[in-house]
């Protein structure tokens, strides 16, 4: 791999990756991994100066945002979560129709005079003078969660980091409340949880995503025109971006 290598990573594993070969596929872009599942890198079919790298989506989102690869395929939801000026770092450039997911935040059935973030505020400002603790909320997406409750006002609340299935998280007892990724919503109605009204905090979806960051030389940026150009077109001033 060389310095006027562009570099691709896609997700290394499960749908993700099959849709991402997918995609890719349809613009006779055939993605290669000679290796199999256990390899970790690859190329694409008839495009030698582009080397593919098989990342973890989450991993994807913060190589992006540090340059050490130009492009990548994960989601926006990563992104926004990487870090907290995270989405300043790079270039959205196509939506890629799969992967779609919303953050939310939802509560148990049961509260059922807190219907939006207003509601969560009242009940945050007295939580601890009623209970003896914070407020606690399950999630992954810590960032996404201080900007979001920051945004409405509330400070009263503890994160709990969640490593497992977050929606067990209330009724077992490690948390009041999630903030989550949700498709359907039946995992969360299984589990006696509603989202807020007012509580999608970002609406995400699989994108073809190019980073600020990475050291874009003038040929590297001639192969990235004519990537995208082959993959359905260049946003207007993608050069002049990077």
């Amino acid at each position: 791999m060389t310095g006027e290598t562009l570099t691709i990573a896609v997700p290394s594993k499960g749908r993700l990756e099959e849709e991402t070969r997918r995609v890719f596929g349809e613009s006779r872009l055939a993605i290669i991994r000679p290796g199999g599942a256990r390899s970790y890198v690859g190329s694409i079919k008839d495009q030698p100066q582009v080397s593919v790298l098989f990342y973890p989506a989450a991993e994807i989102a913060r190589e992006l945002i540090m340059g050490t690869i130009d492009i990548g395929v994960t989601g926006s939801d990563l992104i926004h979560e990487a870090a907290e000026n995270g989405a300043r770092n790079v270039v959205f450039v196509k939506p890629l129709q799969f992967g779609h997911a919303d953050v939310i935040v939802a509560v148990p059935d049961a509260w059922i005079d807190v219907v939006n973030m207003g509601d969560l505020a009242d009940v945050a400002s007295d939580f601890r003078a009623r209970h003896g603790r914070w407020l606690r909320i399950a999630t992954k997406y810590v960032h996404l969660t201080r900007k979001f409750f920051a945004d409405h006002g509330i400070a009263e609340y503890r994160i709990v980091e969640s490593a497992g299935a977050t929606e067990a998280a209330p009724a077992s007892g490690a948390a009041d409340l999630i903030v989550d990724i949700t498709s359907s919503g039946e995992t969360l109605a299984a589990n006696s949880l509603r989202i807020l009204e007012d509580g999608l905090i970002l609406k995400s979806e699989a994108q073809l995503i190019v980073s600020k960051a990475a050291n874009w030389t003038p040929m590297k940026k001639a192969q990235l025109e004519a990537l995208l150009s082959i993959m359905g077109g260049i946003p207007p001033g993608i050069s002049t971006q990077v």
